[in-house]
């Protein structure tokens, strides 16, 4: 298995989950209806959803949110994996990840992620983004795994490309978010690629 970091990624099944992902410091897990507590504790944060379309919630928008995320997770076929983020060492929700098949046909996907600001400048980011990648890829037999971001995003830059993604190009008014369109920058890595990280 792939790892820039030195930590072994672990993919395997669990009682409450289809699949799970994990480093040495980090696990992904399914979403359970009280994490909507700590979602809401970064997600009502103005300067952790500055750059997404949604935000900052209400407590009736967070609760919303893990409820679609549970009916997605229901869904079969099954298009969005969206799982909490969870530190080992204390069992703390810090944030959310996900990866969405786009086109089965095509075998693409897209991933997205967001951790709670204090725990920002920690790398927490990046290996999520990593584990996500690596998931597409390995679990969901995916050719191509993209991401966009804004182009002010100077931190979701950084680490799209400490993940092994390579920029594309600019998508111009690709978004309409919050009065005003947006751009979008389009990063991805390729299988032959993820499998050239270590």
């Amino acid at each position: 298995m792939n790892d820039k970091s030195g930590t072994m990624s672990q993919f395997f099944g669990g009682d409450d989950m289809e699949n799970r992902v994990q480093n040495d410091r980090i696990f992904l897990r399914e979403m359970k209806f009280e994490d909507w507590v700590d979602v809401h504790s970064y997600a009502s944060i103005e300067n952790a959803c500055q750059f997404q379309p949604w935000g900052p919630n209400t407590v009736e928008e967070s609760k919303e949110f893990v409820a679609q995320v549970l009916k997605d997770a229901s869904a079969r076929p099954r298009t969005r994996f969206s799982y909490a983020v969870v530190l080992k060492e204390t069992g703390e929700l810090i944030g959310c990840g996900e990866i969405n098949i786009r086109d089965r046909t095509n075998r693409s996907g897209e991933i997205g992620y967001i951790i709670h600001p204090k725990h920002w400048k920690m790398g927490y980011a990046t290996e999520v983004a990593e584990l996500l990648i690596d998931f597409g890829f390995e679990k969901l037999r995916l050719h191509r795994v993209y991401a966009t971001c804004d182009p002010r995003n100077i931190g979701s830059k950084k680490v799209l490309e400490k993940s092994g993604m390579r920029k594309e190009g600019q998508i111009r008014d690709h978004l309409w978010i919050k009065n005003e369109w947006r751009d979008s920058l389009l990063y991805s890595i390729l299988e032959h690629e993820n499998r050239a990280r270590v």
